[in-house]
């Protein structure tokens, strides 16, 4: 298939090569050129604006930043919605406001185009691996249509109901994590102020009922004082943000995540926010 992709940052970059390595042609843009060009060289083919990019293709992937991003990226002057090609399907694998996805969609909708909201969950490593799990809200015979594409880069694809469902489901993600961190950061605290040996300790209860991908992932991480980011502090930040305001329009009260985001923005605050989600430990020292 012929695809436009928007976005060669960590994860987008290991997501375009598994798309070219499954066969696909790609032709990718990113407002960096220099972090598009290991793509590139795998088969890529660089342009220098989304408009270029999108068009006469099949489909478009984004996978930006922030919701500022995506918006201006398909509805800014030269955008994706006025420039994809008629029966294109677009495919936001952006971590955004639902709301903001069914905008997409019946923008897309509105000008012949199909539209899928597809936010991954896996970081670094699972896109790296082509292992991500992909969340997908949109049309089901449309969802259906692209699904060999999402499995160049996932392993668990789901389908989760009409526009939105797909980022309202990364929303639940990011709600799990943020409790399962912050127990993770505590438990390690507080074996080393016990004495012991912390590597034997995730290698005991990393097997039990404490298990979880925090536990066998970033626990060993925050151990070595790793803080390469895998998923960023400042991104995750937005993601929370983004899970209170769709809690709040639903006259949700949660309790565990508001914390987690004070004790992440406190550490964003320390200029901290391009530092691993991991980096979280730092926090209870």
């Amino acid at each position: 298939m012929k695809i436009g992709f928007i976005g060669i940052g960590v994860m987008g970059r290991s997501m375009a090569e598994n798309l070219i390595k499954a066969g696909h042609d790609l032709t990718v843009y990113t407002r960096t050129a220099e972090k598009a060009a290991p793509v590139v060289e795998k088969g890529a083919t660089w342009k220098d604006s989304v408009a270029s990019c999108v068009s006469g293709m099949e489909a478009v992937i984004t996978m930006v930043g922030y919701p500022a991003d995506v918006e201006e990226v398909y509805f800014g002057s030269g955008g994706v919605i006025e420039n994809a090609a008629p029966g294109a399907i677009l495919a936001d694998m952006t971590t955004t406001s639902p709301n903001l996805s069914v905008r997409i969609y019946d923008a897309a909708k509105a000008k012949g185009l199909s539209a899928l909201d597809a936010p991954v969950s896996g970081g670094d490593s699972g896109a790296k691996n082509g292992t991500l799990s992909v969340m997908v809200g949109g049309d089901r015979e449309v969802f259906d249509r692209f699904l060999p594409v999402f499995e160049a880069m996932g392993k668990q694809i789901v389908y989760e109901g009409g526009a939105g469902k797909g980022q309202h489901t990364k929303m639940c993600n990011q709600i799990a994590i943020a409790g399962a961190v912050a127990g993770v950061c505590e438990a390690v605290r507080y074996g080393e102020a016990a004495g012991l040996d912390m590597e034997a300790v995730l290698g005991c209860i990393g097997g039990g009922a404490a298990a979880s991908w925090q536990l066998s992932n970033n626990a060993p991480k925050m151990l070595k004082g790793d803080f390469a980011p895998g998923f960023y502090i400042k991104h995750y930040i937005k993601d929370m943000r983004i899970a209170m305001e769709e809690a709040g329009a639903s006259g949700l009260s949660l309790t565990v995540l508001p914390d987690v985001l004070d004790m992440y923005e406190k550490l964003a605050e320390k200029g901290m926010g391009d530092l691993g989600t991991q980096a979280l430990i730092e926090f209870y020292k």
